[in-house]
């Protein structure tokens, strides 16, 4: 099984966007789920591996994937 670096969701922004990064590269902004989803589909993780508790493909900071506030 392959390895991934761990996307990472900022703590939200005052307008309730999270930014999102991955191995230091910034993708851009998730204003919700569905974003983190495309995103973790632009790195390469198969739909069939997308869990957004798994810890090992998204660290989220500031909150979990109810916080968006």
């Amino acid at each position: 099984m392959v390895k991934h670096v761990p996307l990472h969701v900022c703590p939200p922004a005052t307008d309730g966007g999270r930014p999102v990064t991955l191995g230091g590269v910034a993708l851009g902004v998730a204003y919700n789920t569905a974003d983190v989803v495309r995103f973790l589909r632009q790195a390469g993780i198969d739909d069939s591996l997308i869990a957004l508790d798994d810890r090992s493909l998204i660290e989220w900071q500031g909150g979990g994937p109810e916080v968006w506030e």
